[in-house]
């Protein structure tokens, strides 16, 4: 891969970059072949990218993984069940289950018994995901139920939430305006509780949110999740390239819970165009477009009040995004799965935002 010194060292982290959803489609619109060729000063931006949120010497700015009963009932995983496989990531698989008592749930699995960075990466990621969300309860965040180790296996056991993800919906067939308003406002609410809390999930996409039968969203893989207390643990920057905001691609830049309100823009995008930001765009001219502020393209026929909710998001200046709480009373969302409907289908133009500094930001 010409382009700049360094550059071809970086070839092997095409992969990872790229989306979950597109990796093994030979037919989908992001081609990021290793042959593809970038210019002198994407070549020099990428690599530096690369160089400075690296600890080891190794890629690790990306990290694309895959991916409602009362918290008060008691599961018992004494004899469970391994059922059809749902799934899987960089951190292994995803099965369904069926505990003894006859409830269904899904089930994390990695193995114990390799010993390469991979594996280690893996655990320690999933170790991640049970301490965040054996803490959380909320109606839009997936369930944890217990975790198991074996001497080989490590399984984490979590709320079956059966109609998978949306990036595999929208896959499927075009969403309604109505189910992407009800949608984003639920991972509002989602996100809202977050960062009331100060946590940050860090890799807010289609791909990590789960959607059950009665069309619930549930927000899914915390294993990049931090929180924001924990500065001097922050020193490499996690995520998914394409949904990345510009100051966490940015080496020399700080950044904080407003990362997650640009990538909640991205993946607003991405469920009414049905592909990813940039999608048109190979990795590294995406990276380089995300690093310089500019925003993903925003087509002609979005819906005007979506496109202000959209645009808001994409604010460049992370100081200036809307919080979770205050995009919840924007005129795309305010009202969606009320059954209301706002005065005037374009009143987002009256929709003031009182920038609130936040106390705290994460060291990139």
């Amino acid at each position: 891969m010409p382009g700049g010194p360094g550059v071809s060292s970086s070839a092997q982290t095409v992969v990872d970059l790229k989306p979950d959803e597109v990796r093994d489609d030979a037919h989908a619109s992001l081609n990021l072949s290793e042959g593809s060729e970038m210019s002198s000063s994407e070549g020099k931006f990428v690599t530096e990218v690369l160089q400075q949120h690296s600890d080891t010497g190794k890629q690790q700015i990306i990290d694309t993984t895959f991916q409602p009963l009362e918290r008060t009932v008691s599961i018992s995983f004494n004899n469970w069940r391994k059922l059809e496989f749902l799934g899987s990531g960089s951190f292994g698989t995803v099965y369904e289950g069926l505990s003894e008592d006859g409830i269904y749930f899904a089930v994390k699995e990695v193995s114990l018994s390799d010993n390469d960075s991979k594996t280690q990466q893996s655990v320690t990621q999933l170790e991640q995901e049970i301490e965040f969300l054996s803490k959380f309860q909320h109606e839009n965040i997936v369930r944890y139920y217990g975790t198991q180790k074996e001497p080989d296996k490590l399984y984490i056991f979590l709320e079956l939430v059966t109609k998978g993800s949306l990036s595999s919906l929208y896959q499927k067939y075009n969403l309604f305006e109505s189910q992407i308003r009800s949608y984003t406002r639920q991972i509002l609410s989602g996100l809202k509780y977050l960062h009331d809390r100060k946590v940050m999930h860090r890799d807010i996409k289609c791909a990590n949110i789960l959607v059950d039968v009665n069309g619930k969203i549930k927000l899914a893989d915390f294993g990049l999740a931090k929180q924001i207390s924990q500065l001097d643990e922050l020193k490499s920057c996690k995520g998914s390239a394409y949904w990345m905001a510009p100051e966490v691609v940015n080496p020399k830049q700080t950044y904080s819970l407003s990362a997650d309100i640009w990538s909640l823009g991205c993946t607003v995008l991405e469920m009414a165009t049905r592909r990813p930001p940039y999608g048109d765009l190979e990795w590294h001219r995406a990276l380089w477009k995300v690093g310089h502020g500019e925003g993903p393209p925003i087509p002609e026929d979005v819906p005007e009040d979506a496109k202000d909710f959209i645009n808001r998001c994409l604010e460049t200046n992370p100081l200036k995004r809307p919080t979770a709480a205050q995009l919840l009373e924007h005129p795309f969302v305010k009202y969606a799965g009320t059954g209301l409907t706002p005065k005037n289908s374009f009143d987002f133009e009256s929709f003031e935002l009182k920038i609130i500094p936040e106390d705290k930001t994460l060291s990139c």
